[in-house]
């Protein structure tokens, strides 16, 4: 397995790491007490605000942005693409992911989006190299 393949798969977990972070409060907690209520997930997810409510927001973005790396790296394998480009650009993906996750919590809005563009450019690099 190639460090992008691996890359892939951490791509893939990160916003369910997000998800556990917007949950994370409700944990052990009982419904009527605000804990999460598994019954209505996403009603719960819709009322959660600050920190909780962008680790939920970083969450879907994840998930958004999953299809267009995964076909990135895999055309880039499939026209052979030297590996360690492949590679490098998948990491700076992910790290970037890390950053943008950060950003988010952290809620600095504008790094954020900066970041997030670098992720984009990294993925787009890999359907030309």
């Amino acid at each position: 397995m190639t460090l992008a393949e691996v890359c892939i798969l951490v791509a893939g977990l990160l916003p369910i790491v997000c998800a556990g972070i917007a949950k994370s409060r409700g944990f052990g907690k009982p419904r009527r007490e605000g804990g999460f209520d598994n019954h209505h997930p996403r009603a719960w997810l819709a009322s959660l605000e600050g920190w909780q409510a962008r680790a939920h927001a970083a969450q879907m973005n994840g998930f958004e942005a999953l299809p267009l790396f995964i076909a990135a790296v895999l055309v880039a394998q499939h026209h052979q693409a030297p590996q360690n480009t492949v590679d490098m650009l998948a990491a700076a993906f992910i790290a970037l992911r890390l950053g943008f996750i950060w950003a988010y919590l952290a809620d600095h809005a504008n790094l954020r989006s900066a970041i997030w563009s670098l992720g984009l450019a990294c993925c787009i690099a890999l359907f030309f190299v």
